[in-house]
């Protein structure tokens, strides 16, 4: 008698052996009950759900893109044309490029381009070095007031930037660096949300690392820059795209501590254009859509580092 053949008892008490089931063949019935993970949505697992998963996320991306599609064709009318509520997508007169044109000629786009480069990648450079720098330090040493420094850099996130407005001139100006592209820089890389973000990853790499190096000889600064820098590529350039963005959209702080038009910033710049007939709609979208460009194209470039920071800080819901 195998293990498969145990006797079974009837009702007059006879022992009888049940008949052999295959193992093989409940394996593969359990197996074909077992959901495959990754084939549904968080919904639900029926084809109504995600249709209409796909259809409120379609929804939501239309809602989103109608402002930008909006700014886009208006870039591309004339003045009559963009100021015809009736004709809002298809010009009477048809698409021309005039209001590029007229901006184009009005201003000094190169050069507040060039400036806006310079800025901003000074500003990403700066903030990401000390960050790091700074993420490290709260994630991987002990000093004294370690827990109440970082619990003032928390508590400085909830701080608008706009508060610092007025503390800030008054430093650049006791440091005679107004009109300078160092005024434009250098409050401009303090970014206490982006030492929170790093000094959590730092807690998410792996301290086997850091003690395999220590026993090489390896310092805190070998550590850094040789050990989980290499490991923190993604993170670090979602953080220089974000820093980036912010920097090249800044408006209030370049407007306010530089007065010469040389070192004008592109959104600075923009607003410098003004016409004497009121407000000039297809001039006003055509410089939006100029200064928006060169931040597409970073995007477009570095796109899949954010997707894999937001991955591999579970951030994914992976």
């Amino acid at each position: 008698m195998t293990s498969t053949d145990l006797p079974v008892r009837d009702a007059s008490g006879t022992a009888t052996h049940a008949p052999h089931v295959p193992r093989t063949g409940r394996v593969t019935a359990v197996r074909r009950r077992a959901p495959r993970p990754g084939t549904h949505l968080t919904l639900g697992d029926g084809r109504t759900s995600r249709v209409l998963a796909l259809a409120a996320l379609a929804a939501m991306a239309l809602v989103w893109l109608l402002p930008m599609a909006w700014a886009l064709l208006t870039a591309f009318k004339s003045e009559q044309d963009a100021s015809d509520p009736l004709r809002w997508f298809l010009p009477a007169h048809g698409f021309t490029l005039q209001g590029f044109s007229i901006v184009w000629e009005r201003g000094d786009l190169p050069l507040w381009m060039l400036n806006s480069l310079l800025i901003s990648a000074a500003v990403t450079v700066i903030t990401v070095l000390v960050s790091a720098m700074a993420g490290y330090a709260f994630s991987r040493t002990l000093f004294a007031g370690r827990r109440w420094l970082f619990a003032v850099t928390v508590a400085a996130v909830l701080v608008p930037p706009q508060i610092l407005i007025v503390p800030w001139f008054q430093q650049m100006l006791s440091l005679h660096l107004l009109d300078t592209y160092a005024a434009v820089i250098l409050p401009q890389t303090v970014a206490p949300v982006m030492v929170f973000i790093l000094k959590k990853h730092f807690d998410s790499l792996p301290h086997e690392l850091e003690e395999a190096a220590r026993i090489d000889g390896a310092g805190h600064w070998r550590i850094f820059w040789s050990v989980l820098l290499p490991l923190s590529r993604p993170m670090l350039a979602a953080v220089s795209i974000f820093v980036f963005i912010g920097a090249w959209n800044n408006f209030l702080w370049p407007f306010i501590s530089t007065s010469d038009p040389a070192l004008m910033t592109l959104p600075v710049g923009i607003t410098s254009v003004k016409d004497a007939y009121g407000i000039q709609y297809a001039q006003s979208m055509a410089s939006a859509v100029l200064a928006a460009l060169p931040l597409v194209v970073v995007f477009m470039f570095f796109q899949r580092h954010i997707v894999k920071s937001v991955a591999t800080t579970g951030l994914g819901g992976q």
